[in-house]
């Protein structure tokens, strides 16, 4: 006999999934590269799209940094994002996603490699801080996704179990960080295709979020077999 999962949590990408801000960003990250003579093509800026910390990026175009120059470099294309952060908007169907999880009771929580002050100075821009019970940034992790440890932290700080919770994410990288912890992924397909989304591993791919609901994050969470002791329920909360 099987019964389905319940779903307890809800784990959102920020850029690209919350709000489309990839624009901004790659022009933020060009705007900052030629304040240190550094020019570089629209192919790539591609790099930072793929769920990258901030210190990868910099060193990826800069070369070996000194940690002051990478906080130093990183405060600098901050702001310059700051400044370009008009051009963002939020993804369709955010809002009324978060406000029926909300009300269903469903822990919500960001995942993202941005650093923290970004993250929170976007989120309260935006007023949707006090939506999310948890919020984990790039600067609480030591390594970016692909790794899981993003997830595995937030899933913590919830306190429920990956298996019950589901990811969104933009990027194949983060999509890989989300499966490798456990977790169903879906893949919001806005700057990477369908095709590299499911070859990743998201279970299920929209366009944007008006074709998610709460029946349909329950309905994605695969289903238990066999009886449920009570030594498979604290195993799986471990």
């Amino acid at each position: 006999m099987s019964r389905p999962v319940v779903l307890k949590a809800v784990i959102f990408d920020m850029d690209g999934v919350i709000i489309d801000s990839h624009p901004a960003h790659r022009d933020a990250w060009r705007m900052f590269l030629r304040t240190v003579g550094k020019a570089v093509s629209d192919a790539e800026l591609d790099f930072i799209l793929d769920g990258r910390k901030r210190e990868e990026i910099l060193r990826h175009f800069l070369g070996e940094l000194s940690e002051v120059e990478v906080r130093q470099y990183g405060e600098r294309k901050d702001e310059i994002f700051k400044q370009q952060s008009l051009q963002t908007r939020l993804i369709p169907g955010v809002i009324d996603l978060l406000a029926e999880l909300q009300n269903a009771g469903i822990a919500m929580a960001i995942a993202t490699s941005a650093s923290e002050s970004r993250a929170r100075h976007t989120l309260d821009q935006l007023q949707l801080a006090e939506r999310f019970d948890v919020v984990v940034t790039g600067d609480d992790v030591a390594r970016s996704k692909p790794d899981p440890s993003i997830y595995g932290l937030t899933c913590r700080r919830l306190n429920v179990a990956p298996g019950s919770s589901v990811a969104i994410e933009d990027a194949v990288s983060g999509i890989q960080a989300a499966r490798a912890a456990g977790l169903t992924c879906i893949g919001v397909a806005v700057h990477q295709s369908r095709d590299q989304l499911r070859k990743a591993g998201a279970a299920h791919v929209v366009e944007n979020l008006l074709d998610l609901s709460l029946a349909k994050l329950q309905g994605l969470l695969p289903r238990r077999h066999g009886r449920l002791t009570s030594r498979t329920m604290v195993m799986s909360v471990r």
